[in-house]
C-alpha cells in the first residue's frame, strides 16, 4: 500500500519504487523499529526535530492528560490554557524582548508569518517603500510560496521561480569554499550586506537568516561574530532581522537558541521542530513589542494581522511543548549538549584524515561531513555519483538512519543520546563513509 498510495516528500518516486522501503512501526528511546522488527539508531532526529527520544512517558502523559480536557479549540478571538502558558514560557526563554507569540503548524508557515508581519509592519507605520527582503545563498526556510521566495537553493526552488517574489541574495559565510577561508568568507558576507543596505536599505523590509548554522545548505557554520555584526548592520539601516531558528532552536547548538551564542535579539524569530520535542506539528513566530505595536490600533484603522491557521495554538501540541521544555530544564539538557559536542568532535577527529572527507562542520549536535572526490583540490563528487545517498543507504544497512544533503552527510542525533549511544552512532557513521568512499561497499 505504501508504494501504491503514498507520495513521499523530497523523494524521486521512480527510484523509491525500486527500493526496499523502510516502514517504521514504533520507537523507543533513540531507536526506531521497522515492521520487520529491525532496530535503527535515529541519527538525524527524524529530520532534525526529536529532542528526548521516542515514546517518552512524560510527553505521552502530557498529551493524554490534555486529551482528557479538549483536543482543539480555535485561537481566533479565543484562547486555551496550554497556548497561553506556552506563549509565556517562550517569552521567558527566548532572547530578551520577544514577548508576543503567533502560532502555526510548521517552520515554513512560521516563516510565512514572519515575512508577512515584516511587510505589514512597515505598511502599518506608513512606510510603503520597504517591500523587499534579503536572504542568503543556499538558504532554506520551508516550502510555502513566501518561504520559497526567500529560499535560495536552485535544486529546490528554481522550478517555482515564476511564482515567487524576488529577493536580494547575499553569500552565507562558507569558509571551506572561500579562497580566504572563514575570515574571508565572513568579510565577503558583511561587505555584501553593508553595500546592499547602503544602496537599497530604504526599500528593504527585513533580512532573514539561519543563525550560526545554515541547515539544508550543507550544515555551514558561521564564523564567530558574523551574526552579531549582521544584526548591527540591520539596526543601523532600519531593516528588520528575522531569525529562522526552526532547526537551531531548543538546545541544538549548545545554547537554548543560536542567537544566544552571540547575544542577538532579532525583531522576529521563528521556532518549530524541537518545540514539541518532535511529537506534534507546532511552530511559533515570536515578535518584539515594537513589531506588535505597529498592529495594535483602532479597529477602524484596519491594521489587524489578517492571518491564521485552523489548528493555530492546538492545545495538544502546546501541552506537549510545555512538557518538553520542562524536561529540557529538569535534565539540564542544553548544558549537556556542550559535553556531548566535545565527545562527538573527538570521536570524529580521525575521520578528518580519510581521503574523501573534505571538512567536518559542527556546532553543538548539528554535524555535517562534506565528502569530496579530490581532497587536495576540494573537488566535489558529481551529482550522478549519489555519494550521500549511498552513504545513507550503507548506514541503514549497518543500523543507523540519516539523510544526506547532496555530498554532505548529516549527523543530528537526539539531544537525549548518551555518550555510549553517540559512541556507537559515530562508529556506524564512520564505517558507512569509509565503506562507500573507499570502495568497500556499493550501497
Amino acid at each position: 500500500m505504501n508504494k501504491a498510495y503514498l507520495w513521499h516528500p523530497f523523494t524521486q518516486m521512480r527510484d523509491y519504487e525500486n527500493t526496499d522501503p523502510l516502514i517504521i512501526e514504533r520507537g523507543e528511546g533513540i531507536m526506531l523499529f521497522d515492521v520487520q522488527g529491525r532496530a535503527y539508531y535515529d541519527g538525524f532526529s527524524s529530520v532534525w526535530l526529536n529532542v528526548h527520544g521516542h515514546n517518552v512517558p512524560e510527553l505521552n502523559e502530557a498529551i493524554a492528560d490534555q486529551l482528557g480536557r479538549v483536543a482543539h479549540s480555535t485561537l481566533l478571538g479565543m484562547a486555551n490554557i496550554p497556548a497561553i502558558e506556552l506563549a509565556a514560557k517562550l517569552a521567558e526563554i527566548t532572547p530578551n524582548g520577544l514577548n508576543k507569540t503567533f502560532y502555526s503548524d510548521s517552520g515554513a508557515t512560521g516563516v510565512e508569518i514572519a515575512i508577512k508581519m515584516a511587510f505589514q509592519y512597515w505598511s502599518n507605520r506608513g512606510n510603503t517603500r520597504k517591500k523587499t527582503f534579503v536572504t542568503m545563498d543556499q538558504a532554506y526556510h520551508g516550502d510555502t510560496i513566501g518561504a520559497v521566495s526567500v529560499g535560495a537553493i536552485p535544486l529546490y526552488h528554481e522550478v517555482f521561480r515564476p511564482m515567487l517574489f524576488p529577493s536580494h541574495v547575499i553569500p552565507y559565510p562558507y569558509g571551506y569554499r572561500h579562497t580566504g577561508g572563514a575570515p574571508g568568507a565572513k568579510e565577503a558576507t558583511l561587505t555584501a550586506l553593508r553595500l546592499l543596505l547602503e544602496t537599497s536599505g530604504d526599500e528593504i523590509a527585513a533580512l532573514i537568516v539561519e543563525p550560526i548554522v545554515q541547515g539544508a545548505g550543507g550544515m555551514i557554520v558561521m564564523p564567530s561574530g558574523c551574526l552579531r555584526e549582521m544584526a548591527e548592520l540591520c539596526r543601523e539601516h532600519d531593516v528588520l532581522l528575522i531569525a529562522d531558528e526552526v532547526a537551531t532552536g531548543f538546545g541544538r547548538t549548545g545554547a537554548m537558541f543560536a542567537c544566544d551564542l552571540e547575544g542577538v535579539t532579532p525583531d522576529l524569530m521563528v521556532v518549530g521542530k524541537g518545540l514539541t520535542g518532535g511529537y506534534l506539528p507546532v511552530a511559533a513566530t515570536l515578535a518584539t513589542d515594537e513589531v506588535y505595536g505597529a498592529f495594535h490600533a483602532d479597529y477602524l484603522e484596519r491594521k489587524t494581522f489578517f492571518h491564521g491557521h485552523s489548528y493555530t495554538g492546538n492545545p495538544l501540541g502546546c501541552a506537549v511543548a510545555l512538557a518538553s521544555l520542562k524536561l529540557l530544564e529538569e535534565r539540564n539538557m542544553v548544558q549537556g549538549v556542550i559535553a556531548k559536542e566535545s565527545f562527538v568532535r573527538r570521536k570524529l577527529k580521525a575521520l578528518e584524515e580519510r581521503p574523501h572527507v573534505g571538512e567536518i562542520r559542527q556546532k553543538g549536535l548539528m554535524i555535517g561531513i562534506e565528502l569530496v572526490r579530490d581532497k587536495a583540490l576540494r573537488e566535489p563528487f558529481a551529482w550522478e555519483d549519489r555519494i550521500g545517498v549511498r552513504v545513507a543507504a550503507r548506514a541503514r544497512e549497518l543500523g543507523m538512519l540519516t539523510r544526506p544533503l547532496g555530498n554532505v552527510i548529516v549527523f543530528i542525533p537526539p539531544l537525549a543520546s548518551t555518550e555510549d549511544e553517540l559512541d556507537v552512532m559515530t562508529d556506524l557513521l564512520t564505517a558507512s563513509i569509509v565503506d562507500v568512499t573507499e570502495g568497500q561497499s556499493s550501497a
